[in-house]
């Protein structure tokens, strides 16, 4: 017995290390495989970068932006389609994305032109969707001619060179986009440049060539495909004050506005009594600098140069200042107009053209409504009529030669009695006591000269 419990025990630790083995494989055959990581969880910011480039969109962004920081968002999603825009403010949102505590990342969905591409290459991610396009960002002017100035050149290739290297970007094309003077030859990446030639590359292209790291048909794909959850999207939408900013800073509308706000104002100054056209002009004038002050061109400067500038024209109307409160006037409300706009250039470019129409303008008011224009109050209007009560003093020429007698002395003025009438006469200077004969020499308006008679004693 003892020999059989001793064998049953040496077969069980014999097959115990077997056991284990078995356990072990049974359990790592039954383990499943690797699951993907979990999405990002937390709040996902998507901002429209849908206009031209220029210091509203830098305003906006930066609202945007700000409003991410205080929901603790964990992921910034640019929207580009924008055909580009001034290089000033394109370093500047290219800085403050590239800085940004928050991730981010560009969604191409249309186009990331010129100074478009420049932001995207600052995001961490690019993801493109189909038919979209990135490059062409060759420096241009304001007439969208071709800027060959081999500094400026210089510099913006620099600018995008950078911000294709912070993501390990191939920096070649990069310089291609925009330098058109230099060759790239890279086949391996599917880009080919020519000289002459500026590089744009498709969504396709862009994927091949490494500057897009994926390819998205909504913002939401590309959230999810960079690892973030949709749950919590929230999207910046322009309030209503910016896109009404917006239309005011189209150059066209900013000329008008300028048009009607000199118009009015000065036709108002010189033809008064309306009050329309200088309630109208006022109001062009302030939806001018609100707009500008809404997208971030215009201060508190602007509107004090400009208010300045219209009591001084004011006050040139009351105030005897020879001319010199209205030159000041002129130049604070020019300086104040000038210093409002995104760019002196286009500011002064428009204020003349404004100028010029309004003067047409103001010269057929002024010609039609002349008989109430300022100008007649330096000029003595008013005639003394019977029609307005005022009668004339009748010449009596009728008296020349006529007798009487002073009723009155005449020292030399006094009253006399001719034909019957009292008369105010006066003599040429000599002294006639009073009943004395007198005789009527000449009558000059409603001056009535006599001479005493002579006496008929001392007659022949």
């Amino acid at each position: 017995m003892a020999a059989a419990g001793i064998s049953v025990l040496l077969l069980v630790l014999f097959l115990l290390p077997m056991a284990g083995v078995v356990s072990a494989d049974n359990t790592a055959t039954r383990a499943p495989a690797t699951s993907p990581a979990e999405p990002k969880s937390g709040p996902v910011f998507i901002i429209p970068v849908d206009q031209e480039i220029e210091r509203g969109l830098q305003s906006f962004l930066t609202r945007g932006f700000q409003e991410a920081a205080n929901y603790g968002a964990v992921l910034i999603l640019l929207e580009i389609d924008t055909p580009g825009g001034l290089v000033s403010s394109a370093e500047q949102i290219g800085t403050m994305v590239r800085d940004s505590t928050i991730p981010t990342a560009a969604y191409i969905n249309g186009d990331a032109a010129s100074a478009g591409s420049y932001i995207a290459l600052n995001a961490g991610s690019i993801i493109m969707k189909p038919g979209s396009m990135i490059g062409a960002a060759s420096l241009v002017d304001g007439k969208g001619g071709s800027v060959d100035d081999a500094k400026l050149v210089s510099y913006w290739k620099s600018k995008m060179v950078g911000a294709a290297e912070l993501n390990g970007r191939d920096p070649e094309i990069a310089a291609g986009m925009m330098d058109k003077n230099i060759v790239v030859n890279k086949p391996e990446l599917g880009v080919s440049k020519a000289q002459g030639q500026i590089i744009a590359l498709s969504s396709d292209e862009a994927l091949k060539a490494g500057y897009a790291d994926s390819i998205a048909s909504t913002p939401e794909e590309a959230i999810t495909s960079l690892g973030y959850s949709t749950d919590d999207i929230f999207r910046v939408e322009h309030t209503g004050a910016e896109k009404m900013s917006h239309f005011l800073t189209n150059p066209i509308v900013m000329t008008i506005l300028l048009f009607i706000g000199i118009a009015g104002i000065v036709i108002e100054m010189l033809v008064p009594g309306f009050g329309v056209p200088g309630i109208i002009g006022t109001l062009a004038f302030a939806l001018y600098f609100f707009g500008n002050y809404v997208a971030g061109f215009a201060g508190s400067e602007t509107w004090l140069l400009f208010i300045l500038g219209l009591v001084m024209l004011v006050l040139e109307l009351f105030v005897p200042s020879f001319g010199i409160l209205g030159l000041l006037g002129s130049v604070f409300l020019v300086a104040g107009v000038v210093r409002a706009a995104y760019s002196y250039t286009h500011a002064l470019f428009s204020l003349g053209i404004a100028f010029a129409a309004a003067a047409v303008v103001i010269t057929i008011v002024a010609v039609t409504f002349k008989e109430r224009g300022i100008w007649n109050r330096f000029i003595l209007q008013d005639s003394l009529t019977k029609e307005q009560g005022f009668v004339p003093v009748l010449e009596k020429l009728s008296l020349v030669g006529a007798s009487g007698v002073s009723i009155t002395p005449l020292r030399p003025a006094g009253t006399a009695s001719l034909n019957g009438e009292r008369v105010d006469v006066v003599t040429e200077g000599s002294f006639i006591a009073a009943g004395a004969s007198i005789s009527v020499i000449k009558v000059e308006g409603g001056r009535v000269v006599v001479k005493e008679a002579a006496s008929k004693e001392n007659g022949i």
